[in-house]
């Protein structure tokens, strides 16, 4: 354990019925970070110190990730109930609003939250995800469909959860290191982390659930202009999400800032950390204080 880890906290709290795990550091005003696929709260583990300087920071487990619970209905993977989870991690840590951080799938609760509780939100900061109307528009291109062809094999009754585990979760490390730029930013170390939290039992089911239900919402919601001001960082070399889907965004968000990071894949805070956090600390006004990597 680093030294910078040794006074992070893992804590335990019950939002909408269901206990989630998270690691946290610092005081101050909440800054709630929420990570992706196949990701767990470790994704943050470059922005956690940097941002506990001035913030209290809250690395959650989604529902159904490492040591958060898992709900084992299909049912309880749908995004009203993502959406509950947050409302009540807020309000159960004592606040009423945060700074809210997001990557991949947890920028897409991330944008829906804010349209729902844009008053518990002081500003949104989403990473290499996009408007979810905008990656709506993008599914219906070939070429985004071809980027997305996970997305439609996932809808398979056992066979992505059989494809992951083969050959030692290799998909995992394929997803992960594969597809980033810079390979060295990811160690074995870091990979098996993500293995270890994936194999936990139950834990591969529910994530593969989050995109099993993912053409059924269970509200239709209304993308209308969003008042919240928004910083997007995108990695320009995300070969998951193409950087066309950030045109436009405009459109949707009164208040926002788009920085794009080139030589730099998917895994954004991962792969560039100081820059992720240059950007953050320009968008949130803070005096910039860095951390060593």
């Amino acid at each position: 354990m680093s030294v910078l880890e040794s006074t992070w906290q893992h804590e335990y709290i019950t939002s909408n019925g269901i206990k989630l795990h998270y690691v946290t550091q610092g005081e101050g005003e909440l800054m709630l970070m929420l990570h992706g696929f196949p990701e767990f709260w470790y994704s943050w583990r470059y922005l956690i110190p940097e941002f506990a300087k001035n913030y209290k920071v809250v690395a959650l487990d989604l529902r159904g990730y490492n040591d958060s619970e898992k709900p084992q209905q299909k049912s309880a993977y749908v995004m009203d109930e993502f959406i509950k989870d947050i409302e009540g991690v807020i309000r159960g840590l004592g606040y009423d609003k945060c700074i809210l951080v997001a990557h991949d799938w947890g920028g897409a609760i991330a944008w829906s939250f804010a349209y729902t509780y844009p008053d518990m939100i002081e500003k949104l900061i989403v990473l290499n995800i996009p408007h979810p109307d905008k990656f709506a528009e993008g599914l219906r291109t070939l070429q985004q469909m071809k980027r997305s062809w996970y997305i439609f094999f996932f809808q398979l009754p056992f066979l992505p959860e059989l494809f992951i585990k083969s050959q030692n979760y290799k998909f995992i490390e394929t997803a992960i290191k594969g597809m980033a730029v810079d390979k060295n930013a990811f160690t074995q170390t870091n990979i098996d982390a993500y293995k270890d939290a994936a194999s936990k039992p139950g834990a591969l089911t529910a994530m593969v659930n989050y995109y099993r239900n993912i053409f059924q919402p269970s509200v239709k919601r209304k993308w209308g202009i969003l008042e919240v001001p928004t910083l997007m960082i995108w990695g320009e070399n995300d070969t998951a999400l193409g950087k066309e889907l950030t045109y436009g965004t405009e459109a949707y968000v009164k208040n926002l800032q788009i920085q794009y990071i080139p030589n730099c894949s998917h895994w954004i805070q991962q792969e560039q950390p100081t820059l992720v956090n240059q950007y953050m600390r320009a968008f949130l006004g803070k005096n910039t204080i860095y951390a060593d990597f």
